[in-house]
């Protein structure tokens, strides 16, 4: 899952771009300028776009695959934990594994298999093959938007680090306002498989794109997986991943079934969906450089802050979706408020790893994504129970509500850190 989810607006400056400032020593080829430089992050940017759209649309055509592979709603709902999942162990374990690789070739490696996996999804015959093709989907996403980040920071100036990751995490905004709403119209109208496989073609263009504008530049020769590893004997580094996870969760019990949510109880038809997915991605554009802002107030209180409004929103948004301009408002805010949070949860994340950076990088993709699995599981447990489609947000609530107890743990813990080392200093 990677929302936007992945998205550092600039705004946050370069505290908030950790993956590219833990790489600021990697050694680059030079920087770029003109037409090249603008010609290798569009090449990346594309992957961006093709990741973004494969993880979203499938929330807006989950009526259409759960039928085409014969299984209910709550139980193709899988399919999104699936792909979550897969970014889980894929994104830390590559991270740690291929830290001394060449990076285009393994941003090239990377987006072929993402292309080879999301064909598979599109050729999918049954619910099981499917589940294990958009696992395997999920495996090169958080990888894929490490090492981009990182290569696109050795192709510029110091000062322009935040502007060229940024410009790598746009095919994210563009994938939620363009990619999915088109892609769920193309599946609504000619049957599920279509996006995948068109996403598959994207993923193979971006493979030759890199190929033909990405410049060779060589790993880190100091990165080892003991020095990634050493990260997680932190105990504040699994309390930043306990916020995303639980948090975070009941974000997406409610829009892993937003299709059926809007069709149920908004009682919009299956091709006005896509107008409301339109909506999302405005939010969560908004969100991400909103973010920034809020991040002023001090880290963990805008965490906390964003928490919050996750919950006022959960709870709301069953009845506000009973009707229409109701439905297009807390869909809005549904994204705005969930990539308000996650630029903070990341540079919290990447503050409190130390010599982990890489590692916490990528763990930030594994955990939004992990929420994203646990919160399609526990919306699709409620629906399996015969409660109705307000219900996956309320029981969203209370995971955010979890959220906001680790977080406060997490300050109190940082506090009395603080406290001994000053009586220590002392």
């Amino acid at each position: 899952m990677v929302t936007v989810t992945d998205t550092l607006p600039a705004s946050t400056a370069n505290d908030a771009v950790s993956p590219s400032d833990g790489a600021a020593s990697t050694p680059a080829t030079g920087t770029l300028h003109g037409f090249a430089l603008h010609a290798a992050l569009a090449s990346m940017a594309l992957g961006g776009f093709a990741i973004g759209t494969t993880e979203f649309v499938t929330m807006g055509l989950l009526p259409q695959i759960a039928q085409g592979v014969h299984v209910g709603i709550p139980q193709a709902g899988h399919v999104v934990s699936a792909y979550a999942l897969g970014v889980v162990v894929g994104a830390p374990t590559i991270a740690t594994l291929a830290a001394k690789l060449p990076r285009k070739g393994l941003l090239i490696a990377l987006m072929i298999a993402f292309a080879v996996f999301n064909t598979a999804s599109a050729l999918a015959p049954n619910f099981g093959t499917l589940l294990v093709a958009r696992f395997l989907s999920g495996v090169p996403h958080g990888a894929f938007f490490g090492i981009a980040s990182v290569l696109a920071a050795g192709l510029v100036d110091k000062e322009r680090r935040t502007w060229a990751v940024a410009m790598i995490l746009s095919g994210l905004t563009v994938a939620n306002i363009i990619g999915v709403p088109a892609s769920t119209l193309i599946g609504q109208d000619l049957g599920w498989q279509w996006p995948y496989a068109g996403v598959g073609v994207i993923a193979a263009l971006t493979a030759f794109a890199v190929w033909r504008w990405v410049p060779r530049q060589r790993a880190d020769a100091g990165a080892t997986a003991g020095s990634e590893l050493a990260a997680l004997r932190l105990p504040q580094v699994w309390l930043a991943l306990g916020i995303g996870t639980v948090g975070f969760g009941g974000m997406f019990a409610t829009f892993s079934y937003i299709a059926p949510t809007l069709t149920h109880l908004t009682g919009v038809h299956d091709n006005v969906v896509p107008l409301f997915l339109v909506c999302y991605g405005v939010g969560m554009t908004t969100g991400a450089f909103a973010s920034g802002r809020l991040a002023r107030i001090g880290l963990l209180r805008g965490i906390l802050l964003s928490l919050v409004l996750i919950t006022v929103l959960l709870l709301a948004f069953g009845p506000m979706v009973h009707t229409v301009a109701g439905a297009v408002a807390a869909v809005f805010l549904l994204g705005f408020v969930g990539t308000l949070l996650v630029p903070m949860l990341q540079t919290r994340l990447m503050d409190v790893a130390h010599d982990g950076q890489a590692l916490a990088a990528a763990l930030n993709h594994s955990t939004l994504n992990l929420a994203n699995a646990l919160g399609a599981w526990v919306g699709g447990l409620v629906l399996s129970q015969g409660l109705g489609y307000e219900w996956p947000s309320r029981v969203g609530a209370f995971l955010a509500v979890g959220g906001i107890a680790i977080a406060a743990v997490s300050a109190v813990a940082g506090r009395r850190t603080a406290r001994n080392a000053a009586a220590a200093a002392a």
